[in-house]
């Protein structure tokens, strides 16, 4: 099963996140797929980026995001494309 979620970057106190397609089993730094995009919470206001294409691509596929990266895509609007599609909207 293939998870849409956050892996941690940066050095220590300054994180930022890539958003990764990555297997379920793998560890949260560890292995991934495909970078989606990138979240950075400590600039005002905070970076949130997708690349939309690969990302619907993903979630197409069956991939699931995380609790927090789903929360990222609604802020964005890309969960919301995603719903109007899978809807037939």
């Amino acid at each position: 099963m293939v998870k849409i979620r956050l892996r941690r970057m940066g050095g220590k106190k300054k994180p930022y996140y890539r958003v990764v397609a990555a297997d379920a089993r793998s560890p949260r730094d560890g292995r991934f797929i495909e970078v989606l995009g990138r979240y950075d919470p400590r600039t005002e206001p905070s970076l949130i980026e997708f690349d939309e294409e690969k990302v619907l691509k993903w979630l197409r596929d069956g991939a699931q995001p995380t609790e927090q990266v789903r929360k990222l895509m609604e802020i964005k609007g890309v969960w919301r494309k995603f719903q109007e599609e899978k809807s037939g909207g």
